[in-house]
């Protein structure tokens, strides 16, 4: 079977100060992983992280050891910046979900979406 994706969102900001333009697009997949399971796929800045379940639950685990419901997937963010970033969150409970923090310089506050994953992780 092949893969179908679809996007589910795009996040695009302008920044007033330089004109630039900050943009997310996430898309739902039907088969992502080793597992070729349902997931999520962002992308932003040329880069592309996906939430397939075995990489969600390694997430999960180091969430839940460092006792915390709302983990910043470091490594899969644009965080160079203190007023300008694109992070990504995984939040723990039921359902899993991504969360996508997207802030320019021009905006005080970044905009945030909320995306709920497809499947479900061990505990």
């Amino acid at each position: 079977m092949a893969n179908i994706s679809s996007v589910l969102d795009t996040i695009e900001l302008r920044d007033l100060e330089d004109n630039s333009k900050l943009s997310v697009i996430v898309q739902s997949c039907t088969e992502l992983g080793n597992s070729a399971a349902a997931g999520l796929q962002v992308g932003y800045l040329g880069y592309i992280l996906n939430l397939e379940p075995l990489g969600v639950g390694r997430w999960a685990y180091q969430a839940r050891k460092a006792e915390q419901d709302v983990f910043l997937l470091e490594d899969h963010s644009w965080n160079v910046h203190a007023d300008q970033y694109i992070r990504n969150f995984l939040v723990l409970g039921d359902p899993l979900k991504l969360r996508v923090e997207v802030k320019t310089r021009s905006r005080a506050t970044p905009v945030t979406r909320e995306y709920a994953l497809p499947f479900k992780v061990e505990e």
